[in-house]
Order: C-alpha cells, then structure tokens, then sequence
C-alpha cells in the first residue's frame, strides 16, 4: 500500500545552504527532500519526520518535491498551485516577514475572511522577489477549548461528551486533529510549504487562561482529566510546532528529538515524560528560540509555558531563561524582533490596571481571592501583570536601542488580544533606536464591536490619569518606558508585514475583505534612511 502524505509540508528553518521541511504520514516511511532523507518516527501510533536538506546554494530559489518511499506525494499531481520552493537566506533586496496570531480554520464561518489564506491567494499572483521571506505565527494556531462545529461532531462519535471536559480536547489523537483541519486547506498548505515559519503556542493552544496564576493552576490540578490534558497539548506542540523552530545545529544538540528519532518504536511514552517535567517544573525546557535573518535578528520569547507563578515572585519566564534572551541580544544586527505571543505594550490604563491586580493578589483573605477572579475573569495576564518582567524587559530594550552599535529599530511583535494597534515607546533618555510595539490578532477570528470601543477608550489620556494616579496609591512605581499609540485599535481579520531594506524598516498591516486583502496603514519603524543619532 502507497503511503500517503496526511500533513505538511511546511517548510520551517531555512538558512544559506539549509533548511527543514516536516510531514506527517499515515504509516512508517523513508522521506526525501532533494535528496536528503529521514525516516519517520511515531507518536501515539501517528508518523512524522523532519528532513534536514543540506548542500543548498545561498540565495538561490530552488523547487522542492517530497518523496516517501521513493513515491512523489508532493507536489499533488492535479494541483494547479506553483510548486514549493526552498528560498535560502543570502539574497539582497527587500525583507519582509509576516506576522499575526489566533487563526481558526478557514472553512470556518461568519467570522470574516482568513487573513492568511487571502495573503496566500495573492501570492500565487505575485513575483516570487515580492512574497514574504518569513512567516511568524504568534499564538492560538489551534483552538483546544473552543473547537469548531465540525470538531465537535467529530469528537462526539469517539467519547460522550456529557462527560468533563465535554466538547474540549482531551489527548494526543484529538489535538492531532485540529492540527490536520487548520493545515489542510489547500491555499494555506501551500502558503506553509512556501514561507519558512516560526511559531509559539498561546493559551487556547493549550487551554485559556493557561499558567495566568498558581491560583488557576492548582484549581486545573483537581480535575481528573487534567494531567493527561496538560501532558499530550505539550507532547502535540513539541511535534507540530516546537521542533521546526530550530535550526539543524540546534537539533543535532537536542537530547529529546535525539532520543525520540533514534527510537524503535513508538515514542509517546518518551515524550508523555518529558511533558511531564516540563509542566511540573517549566525550567527544564526553554521554548524560546533565536532566527537569524542575515542581519536582522528575531528572538521569539515563550510567555506562557515558562512563567514563574509563586505569589511574590511572578515572573513571565524564569530568571536564566532572561538571562539567555538579554545575552541574545547581544552583537551586532541592523533590526532587532521581538516575538512575544502577548504585547509588551497595551493601552496605559490597561497597563497599570493589571500591574494594581498584581499587587492585589499578593493581599491575604477575600481581597486577594476576589483580585485572582478578576486576573482570571478579564485575562490580566500580560506582561504589565507581571510587572517585574515587564520593567526588566523595557531596561533591557532601552540597553540595546542606546548602545553605540545600537539596531536601527527594536520591534514587539504581539497578538493575542483580537485587535489591531501600533506603539511607539520613548525612554527618559535619547536613544538610538526607534521602538515599536505591532500587535496583529485575530488572523480569523472574531471580537465583539465592543471590544474596539473599550480599547479606544482605554488609549483615553484622562483615563489614563487616573489609573496612574490608583497605581501610585497601590504601590506601583512609574514604568521606566513611555509609550503612544500611533495607529489603531482595529478590529478585521489581518496580517501584518514587516518589511526591511538595510536599515530602514516599515509596517503594513492589511485587513481581509473578501477573497483579498486591503492595506489598512504603512507605518514608518526607523527614521528614513536611518538617520538616527550614531555619532
């Protein structure tokens, strides 16, 4: 029997002469990739490799197939789509990555139009030097506490779903699921084995309101079907997403994948401990990772699964792990990216409303019990939420933009709060640097009109006065780092670019209508031609 190609493939890290391709297959099999090979390993029964293609040229263009066992499975044979191509790091001219979060399938309707399979229409139409060199997805790929209809059919013939966590996916074989209706869409499939991309999980990846306290985690602990919940969403991000983060040095040096690989037999049990560790103690793994782009630098910080939760010493990642991203930040690049699944920088009153929570929390008997129902009620659980990481975080972006070989722009790209919005950030002192905050959510999604409303509302200065004037009172210090919104809030599905010649660099966001998109603002993110203070 012909071993058929389920998922992928996505092409996932490309550098100057390499690059990574995943695939899922229905049974055990050799892949081929232009001539490098892997086979597949197997998890809960299911079957995945990721080829590492070596001996490509820097800056070439090359068309790809996939081969399993010898047979072509990629391209499809009927497919009316260009073919995949590999394009490696090392061509001059214009760079652009693509960014945004929280994607439902695209079948999915009376939500808009998707984003991103509209980006991917239009790029079968484009000159292959205008597409995207990068695509960074930040957040909510998949959506295990709020499956769609389709799902929800799907699940009801496996279990009865009157039991707990009724319509909410319970293993392995379910989140496989989602991954397969997200990611077989015809345009979006081809998009993915195209575009290099990058991605981090979100809470609905896993569950809402995932790791926001110890409150909340201690209350998901009582619940039976919890563990095996907890461990298999970790065990699916490892396999559908984690893995193509890294480059083919960075997985020659990874222990688990390794292990996992070079393993005869089905690896589930391997991987069902190591996600075990890593939610008992999230130090154990950094999913946080660093892509070099020639030189614009992309550090994708992981704000959920390593925060430090212990009342007192609330912490988006755990100190080491800071540590790593402030020495990643170190050398010398033209454009440094900031990925965080969560904005650094939202509406000022909403900052110090979270950081009061904060505080709040900290408060013994009813008080602090009611502050953690808000902090779970109205997810308060940005960066400003833990307020330590979020002034380490300005100090450390403040070093980089005043250093004498300082980056032309520092830019937070953030999704997650379904709405569109730029930032400018300014320090106390002149730095050299401009800094950005980009937030671009939902890619398909939708939010309630009211939601736009309450966050122009919230960009209000007079709010914003009193806010500051409780946080004082509440014990929180004035934030080292001032910040304007510049554009937004808005609400339609979109995508956002950022786009980089040298050391200028621009936004574009753009707004699905339809089977197309429509430029929606072109944001300047450096002064033209740079012409910052480096003397």
């Amino acid at each position: 029997m012909t071993t058929r190609l389920l998922l992928g493939p996505l092409l996932r890290h490309v550098g100057e002469t390499t690059a990574t391709v995943w695939v899922e297959t229905d049974s055990a099999c050799e892949v081929d990739v232009l001539g490098s090979t892997a086979r597949t390993f197997e998890v809960y029964g299911h079957h995945y490799a990721l080829v590492v293609v070596r001996g490509l040229r820097p800056g070439t263009s090359t068309p790809y197939e996939v081969r399993l066992d010898g047979q072509r499975a990629w391209p499809e044979p009927d497919s009316a789509l260009p073919p995949g191509r590999i394009r490696t790091l090392g061509t001059a001219g214009t760079f652009r990555l693509m960014f945004g979060s929280c994607r439902r399938p695209g079948h999915e309707r009376g939500i808009g139009s998707d984003a991103l399979i509209a980006y991917a229409r239009r790029m079968t139409e484009l000159a292959e030097s205008e597409w995207p060199q990068a695509l960074l997805l930040l957040g909510d790929q998949v959506y295990a506490d709020e499956p769609t209809a389709e799902t929800k059919e799907w699940l009801a013939g496996r279990r009865d779903l009157r039991k707990p966590p009724g319509v909410e996916v319970t293993d392995f074989h379910e989140y496989a699921h989602l991954y397969y209706e997200s990611w077989t869409e015809p345009l979006l499939r081809w998009l993915l084995s195209t575009v290099p991309t990058s991605m981090i999980f979100d809470d609905h990846d896993v569950r809402d309101d995932w790791n926001t306290s110890r409150a909340w985690r201690e209350q998901m602990s009582t619940k039976p079907w919890w563990p095996e919940r907890i461990q298999d969403a970790l065990v699916s991000y490892w396999v559908y997403q984690h893995l193509g983060n890294l480059g083919p040095d960075e997985l020659a040096d990874d222990e688990i994948f390794t292990t996992v690989t070079r393993h005869d037999g089905d690896a589930a049990p391997l991987l069902r401990e190591f996600a075990r560790r890593a939610d008992a103690d999230s130090t154990s793994v950094r999913w946080s990772y660093r892509r070099d782009f020639g030189r614009i630098r992309l550090l994708m910080i992981d704000t959920r699964a390593g925060r430090m939760l212990e009342p007192g010493g609330r912490s988006m990642v755990d100190d080491d792990e800071f540590t790593w991203i402030e020495a990643n930040t170190e050398g010398e690049f033209d454009h440094l990216l900031l990925g965080s699944s969560l904005p650094w920088l939202l509406p000022h009153s909403i900052s110090d409303g979270e950081s009061i929570n904060e505080r709040a929390c900290e408060r013994p008997g009813l008080r602090g019990r009611v502050a953690e129902t808000a902090r779970q009620l109205v997810d308060m659980e940005h960066w400003a939420a833990f307020r330590t990481s979020f002034d380490r975080l300005a100090r450390l972006i403040r070093r980089v933009a005043s250093r004498d070989d300082a980056p032309a722009s520092v830019t937070v790209l953030s999704g997650d709060v379904h709405h569109h919005y730029a930032a400018e950030a300014t320090f106390g002192e002149r730095v050299r640097s401009r800094v950005h905050q980009l937030t671009c959510s939902p890619v398909h999604n939708e939010a309630p009109a009211y939601i736009a409303w309450g966050f122009r509302i919230a960009w209000w200065r007079p709010l914003a006065a009193v806010m500051r004037r409780w946080a004082r009172r509440a014990g929180v210090a004035p934030a080292d780092v001032t910040w304007e919104r510049v554009w937004g809030p808005h609400l339609p599905n979109a995508v956002a670019t950022v786009e980089i010649d040298g050391r200028e660099s621009r936004a574009i966001y753009e707004r699905a209508e339809g089977d197309e998109l429509v430029t929606a603002t072109r944001l300047p993110l450096t002064a033209p031609a740079d012409r910052s203070d480096r003397d």
